[in-house]
């Protein structure tokens, strides 16, 4: 591994003998957290990323982004260019923030930047779910259904994981699944895990988007949830250079797809292999 190679903003990589560590700088607090090496002997457990890699929703998470940006500088006019779009997608929705804030001198807390995004994407969302709005925002990886049945047909559990909180996260596999005439994602995937709930008045919350990718525990709360053992038993399917880093802080071997944000940051280093498809993956 060379961590020479890692261009991720706010993560850190530095490597002493054959260790290589990763300090993530996100949400105002500092981890730091040992990458060990991976080993893959068999595929009884396969953990697939939500967003990118099952549906491909980038567009759409990306433009409610840009709309926040937008009512924060009062400019309707306001796009993002190529040079953002690698951080303001892949990560969870405060890292996004955090960069706009910073990269155009945005003067507004995190807190209320995080209020008018939340505000845009429920409308957003709603209006998704009422037939209006961006009705083609999600759409299934092609392929997809073809490549849940067979593995499914081959006794190996499948699990989900998403850094999206679950007012954004449930609506957009059940609307998949829905589409692609699969039924209940509940009643398919053997774990499902999101970023949990928004801490606001009158609700109960959750730990949520401090704690996701490219942070370990989504994908360790995941791993329990199956009953995972043995880690080299275990595949990761992911798109995002936080999710690739996650899945390899908590100790798991990981497939990318090169239609991602991987190539860009120089983590397909970290993964057993890059493919186009999932045709171009066998298990």
């Amino acid at each position: 591994m060379n961590v020479q190679n890692y261009k991720i903003k706010d993560i850190d990589f530095t490597q002493d003998g054959n260790q290589v560590f990763c300090r993530i700088n996100q949400g105002g607090i500092s981890c730091t957290y040992p990458i060990n090496p991976v080993k893959h002997s068999e595929t009884k457990f396969l953990l697939m990323d939500l967003d990118g890699t099952t549906v491909k929703s980038e567009e759409f998470w990306i433009s409610l982004i840009e709309k926040t940006t937008q009512r924060l500088l009062c400019d309707d006019a306001f796009r993002f260019s190529e040079k953002d779009l690698p951080f303001v997608s892949g990560f969870s929705t405060i890292a996004h923030l955090e960069y706009c804030l910073k990269t155009y001198n945005i003067r507004a807390t995190i807190n209320q930047a995080n209020e008018i995004y939340h505000g845009i994407a429920q409308f957003e969302l709603n209006e998704i779910m009422q037939g209006r709005g961006n009705i083609n925002a999600f759409h299934p990886r092609e392929g997809l259904k073809k490549f849940l049945l067979e593995v499914k047909s081959k006794g190996i559990k499948i699990a989900l994981v998403t850094s999206g909180l679950d007012y954004k996260a449930i609506p957009e596999i059940v609307a998949t699944f829905k589409l692609l005439d699969m039924g209940d994602p509940l009643d398919f995937y053997d774990a499902i895990i999101t970023g949990g709930k928004r801490k606001i008045f009158g609700q109960y919350g959750t730990i949520g988007e401090l704690a996701v990718k490219p942070h370990p525990w989504v994908y360790a709360e995941l791993a329990m949830g199956l009953g995972i053992l043995d880690k080299t038993q275990a595949l990761v399917l992911e798109d995002s250079s936080s999710g690739v880093i996650s899945a390899r802080i908590a100790g798991y071997p990981v497939v990318g797809f090169n239609d991602g944000n991987l190539l860009q940051s120089g983590l397909d280093d970290m993964c057993e292999q890059m493919i186009d498809s999932f045709d171009d993956l066998h298990i």
